[in-house]
């Protein structure tokens, strides 16, 4: 068994991981770092933790405890600024599910993420997280950000087929994405019975999508009036290669990601909850262009459930070890 500590567990994300590892057979949780529920019990986060076989899950310590606590896999689950400062440890597989660390160039984050990254030095250490594109290298991973997990799961396969000038993705994101600190634009007031648009042109996952691609896109997120689930739609122009038929091939072997039948349309309900992927595939008859549509959760694919895939990765494991593959019918 693999020990794991978990950095900053009491956040959405943290919460999606610690629930996974709960259930992984092959990790165990060793630590949980919560600087706002230091020596509280597990409980207080959640009171189902408390009953039955979870009773016996550790106290939360603080991030700092966490992080020098030695455990085999150590999982970051904190602000971009925050997680850029850490010094990591110095063993064990680290993955990092905030964005300090997806870029080896650090103007990216002066200019993207507006602060000047800390520990310039120490990017060129890691490595970009995305099993299906075979990405995931070396014992310090960045995990993608979630539009961008969708975003190259529907492009990256056709990217050489496709015109790299002109490719529009609308994107749209429930509110767990904006994490669980409270602020004015996710207040319910503000998001429910709405739909809106946000950091038009100067989103962070923008170049995140550019890097791997190999071109610039137009990147659009919205907020949508959901705890959670992302819907991206693509819409490129085909060099003339069947793009439905490349992406069945590079997924047809995938128990994650799945290219739904001709006419079948990718849906947040069937993806919620899950770490799983849709991707349909469809011709526009009055432009030409092929729309590619990719449904994924934020917090599952998008976040925890891609970090435990990585773990799986670099720990020889099947890669769908402890993750959630299907959803409830109803």
């Amino acid at each position: 068994m693999a020990t794991v500590a978990i950095v900053g567990a009491s956040g959405y994300a943290g919460q999606e991981i610690l629930d996974r590892v709960l259930a992984h057979p092959a990790l165990e949780l060793y630590a949980l770092g919560s600087d706002s529920l230091a020596g509280e019990p597990a409980s207080t986060l959640d009171p189902r933790l408390g009953r039955n076989g979870w009773s016996r899950i550790p106290r939360f310590i603080t991030n700092a405890a966490a992080l020098a606590s030695g455990a085999d896999v150590t999982l970051l689950c904190v602000s971009h600024e925050e997680a850029a400062a850490l010094d990591v440890p110095s063993r064990g597989v680290v993955v990092d599910l905030s964005g300090a660390h997806r870029f080896l160039d650090p103007v990216v984050y002066e200019d993207w993420y507006g602060f000047e990254h800390p520990r310039p030095d120490a990017l060129p250490s890691w490595s970009y997280g995305l099993p299906e594109l075979g990405l995931t290298a070396g014992r310090l991973v960045a995990n993608p950000g979630c539009y961008a997990t969708a975003a190259l799961l529907a492009l990256a396969p056709i990217a050489a087929e496709i015109e790299p000038v002109g490719v529009v993705i609308d994107a749209k994101s429930g509110m767990t994405g904006a994490g669980r600190t409270p602020r004015a634009s996710s207040h319910a007031g503000v998001v429910l019975e709405n739909v809106a648009p946000y950091r038009i042109g100067t989103h962070q996952h923008a170049p995140e999508i550019a890097a791997h691609l190999g071109f610039g896109v137009t990147f659009v997120p919205h907020l949508l009036p959901v705890r959670r689930g992302l819907l991206a739609t693509c819409v490129v122009r085909s060099r003339g290669a069947d793009l439905r038929r490349v992406l069945e091939e590079r997924y047809a072997k995938s128990r994650v990601v799945d290219v739904l039948s001709e006419g079948v349309v990718p849906e947040l309900a069937r993806v919620q909850q899950t770490d799983g992927v849709e991707i349909g595939v469809f011709d526009d008859r009055s432009t030409g262009a092929t729309i590619v549509v990719c449904a994924l959760d934020n917090l599952g694919k998008g976040a925890a459930g891609q970090a435990i895939q990585n773990v799986n990765v670099l720990f020889g494991l099947d890669e769908t070890t402890g993750l959630r593959l299907s959803g409830v019918l109803v």
